[in-house]
């Protein structure tokens, strides 16, 4: 068992919520769908929480009513390879949500992601001064990071 889990409040979508990051992560599945009973809290037989795991990393999902919404404040990093797995992740979790300056986004549920080139922090800590300036400029400009961008940025004179 996982010792420390990601929890998500969600008014009344945590079930959606659920089935759309397990359709966009490889090695990912809905472990448990839980229902009310009669004694509620909500409606009888209405979804009350899910678990997940979405690339082995798991997480809950509570449908806990509009008390709280989601902030940037708390956001999930992801590390990609490649520009294509960037591309992938960056158009399938803004679908109906917001693409935001480096690298951030914000799902159609409120939830902030952060699709990020792992080369990234090479780059941001090269010994060259000048160079990690010029990557940290770069990526100031983009919203969704571009490997070949930032390399260039870096390489530039």
């Amino acid at each position: 068992m996982q010792k420390i889990t990601p929890f998500l409040w969600f008014n009344d979508q945590a079930e959606e919520a659920t089935n759309f990051y397990v359709s966009i992560f490889k090695n990912s599945k809905v472990v448990r769908i839980t229902h009310n009973g009669a004694g509620g809290p909500g409606p009888k037989g209405s979804v009350m929480s899910t678990a997940f795991q979405l690339d082995g990393q798991e997480f809950y999902a509570l449908n806990g009513g509009p008390l709280f919404t989601f902030t940037p404040a708390i956001s999930f990093f992801i590390h990609c390879e490649t520009q294509p797995e960037i591309d992938d992740l960056w158009e399938k979790l803004s679908a109906g949500g917001s693409k935001e300056r480096c690298g951030w986004l914000k799902d159609k549920f409120g939830v902030s992601w952060q699709v990020v080139p792992s080369i990234l922090g090479k780059l941001l800590q090269n010994p060259d001064p000048a160079k990690s300036k010029r990557v940290m400029a770069a990526m100031l400009q983009m919203n969704k990071l571009d490997i070949k961008g930032l390399k260039q940025a870096a390489d530039s004179a």
